[in-house]
């Protein structure tokens, strides 16, 4: 096997339910670690459902726990490479707090690697869209020097004319505006109004600082479609 199914295998084993590599070069924020290798798990289904009208408190321990997961993965992924011979650098959570804080550095999103890895499209509401899934997902990603079989990007939105999530958006933080690979988050998305919203939300519904909503993920038609398949 190559590399590539190596590293596919090993991700499937630990547990991600889709995993791609891209092409980083010409975006990565780390020197020479130009693959990007990434991967997500899905929400369960009947979490999904719970939040139909606010986010609740298992939505808020699923995210705590995908979030736990997702690093753990990431870190093995990186040592399983590191031990191969190559570099990797794990964008864990902790990891991406602590360069932005220490370094004044931003990562690179996960996202961005997974339309470049060719998994699904960014959203209207800004948030990353797979056809299995819909939104329904969390990510990570590790980077690294290793030579894969990258995937091909996807660079523009398969939204098309749907606009749910603007009309539902508790925020009005959603233009209804396509994404397309050159543009900025803040050309289609007002991230400001959400996370205004999203913490009001979180303090009245779950009593906590967090800043969750989740109602763009619920009404997303792909979401729907993954919640609803027998």
């Amino acid at each position: 096997m190559s590399l590539s199914d190596d590293v596919r295998k090993f991700l499937e084993n630990e547990g991600a339910a889709d995993i791609g590599f891209a092409d980083i070069s010409t975006i990565s924020p780390k020197l020479g670690l130009n693959s990007g290798i990434v991967f997500y798990i899905p929400y369960e289904k009947e979490t999904i459902k719970s939040i139909k009208k606010a986010p609740t408190e298992e939505y808020l321990a699923e995210y705590l726990e995908l979030n736990r997961k997702l690093d753990e993965i990431a870190i093995k992924c990186e040592e399983f490479l590191i031990e191969k011979g190559y570099n990797a650098y794990a964008q864990t959570t902790t990891r991406v707090g602590e360069d932005a804080e220490d370094n004044n550095q931003t990562f690179l999103p996960h996202k961005t690697i997974a339309t470049r890895a060719g998994l699904g499209w960014i959203g209207k509401s800004a948030l990353f869209v797979t056809n299995d899934y819909g939104s329904a997902i969390r990510l990570s990603s590790v980077l690294t020097n290793a030579k894969l079989d990258f995937g091909t990007p996807i660079e523009s939105s398969l939204c098309r004319m749907c606009v749910v999530c603007r009309n539902e958006c508790p925020g009005s933080a959603i233009s209804g505006i396509e994404w397309n690979s050159k543009m900025n988050r803040e050309d289609f998305f007002d991230y400001k109004k959400c996370e205004k919203k999203a913490s009001k939300i979180s303090k009245k519904k779950l009593k906590s600082d967090i800043t969750l909503c989740g109602k763009c993920i619920y009404v997303c038609p792909h979401t729907q479609k993954y919640i609803n398949k027998k």
